[in-house]
């Protein structure tokens, strides 16, 4: 597969990587476990080398059970993960704190079963502590080794710069597909600016971009969409339009519409990094497969056209977890 290298911090990752968390968290009961080394080693032999976890994602075992799993060739990947919630629980709020921040990085390091973390995000901006104060931590774990690049979450253009003049920010982890575009009006412009590169999770939109969820789709009842607003069964409905002309255009390409949309985000910038997450071995082939196709000039211009009139309905978040991004 390509490799990319994450904006001016020389980190260089598989064009596409693997979200992790749907393994063990918030799309309804935990992958069995042997099926989700499984499927992360696939994922290794189909030339994914950026792997994405963190502290919050139930609590720490997605990250033991990424650590299980990469072992064999740790040394051929990056792993990249979180800090930012109190007690590795998104249900108590934010705490980014030095203090814990340096005991969640030496908790992760021995769950990852490894001497570094290649790319240490912030969960989420924690109005509580000064930016400056999270990145000066962040920059002693590098200095100590512990970490080898820093990165942000659903970070605003204020914490991005300030957390930047302190230590050099490689990577933006935040939602970015054809159906959340906001990126594109202040944060694109300002990792270019700064060349920091961009890791877009929910490339496919939760799911919804596949094709596969519609109006009548049922949820695991611990499925973390039954209270996002984008996936009522009144706005699926009504965001049907945009998984129809996403299923035109990619029949034109005799590719999938998931395909399409990651290849999408490819085309976009050469420091974007999108970040699937399945649980399914033919979903990973599928997503993987999306690299593979390059969208001409004509093709993203058709796209562009063609959605320009959907206006996809519901809120990517509810009020209370809303408050938590672009801080």
């Amino acid at each position: 597969m390509e490799k990319r290298i994450l904006g001016k911090s020389g980190l260089e990752v598989s064009a596409i990587g693997l979200g992790c968390m749907g393994l063990s968290f918030a799309y309804g009961p935990a992958t069995e476990r042997t099926d989700a080394i499984k499927l992360i080693r696939s994922a290794f032999e189909q030339g994914v080398t950026f792997f994405d976890t963190a502290e919050a994602y139930a609590q720490g075992a997605n990250e033991e059970l990424l650590g299980e799993a990469l072992a064999p060739f740790r040394d051929q990947v990056v792993i990249a993960t979180k800090f930012g919630f109190e007690g590795g629980d998104v249900q108590n709020g934010v705490n980014s704190k030095p203090a814990n921040i340096r005991a969640v990085t030496d908790a992760a390091l021995k769950r990852l079963r490894t001497d570094r973390i290649d790319l240490l995000y912030q969960h989420r901006v924690d109005p509580d502590v000064p930016m400056e104060d999270v990145a000066g931590t962040v920059k002693d774990l590098i200095q100590q080794g512990k970490v080898k690049h820093f990165g942000m979450s659903e970070a605003g253009v204020e914490s991005i710069r300030r957390a930047h003049a302190v230590q050099p920010v490689a990577a933006l982890q935040s939602e970015y597909s054809l159906w959340w575009r906001k990126p594109e009006k202040e944060i694109l412009p300002l990792l270019e600016e700064l060349g920091i590169g961009f890791v877009p999770f929910s490339p496919l939109g939760k799911g919804f971009l596949t094709g596969a969820i519609d109006a009548s789709t049922g949820f695991d009842k611990s499925d973390f969409r039954n209270i996002v607003p984008r996936f009522s069964e009144e706005n699926r409905k009504a965001n049907q339009a945009l998984v129809d002309v996403l299923k035109q255009i990619a029949a034109g390409l005799h590719a999938t519409p998931a395909q399409v949309a990651l290849a999408w985000l490819l085309a976009q910038k050469p420091w974007i990094a999108p970040i699937p997450g399945t649980t399914k071995l033919h979903r990973l082939t599928e997503n993987v497969g999306g690299a593979a196709i390059e969208l001409t000039p004509a093709n993203l211009s058709d796209i562009d056209a063609q959605l320009a009139n959907i206006q996809v309905q519901g809120e990517r978040y509810p009020a209370h977890l809303q408050a938590r991004v672009g801080k």
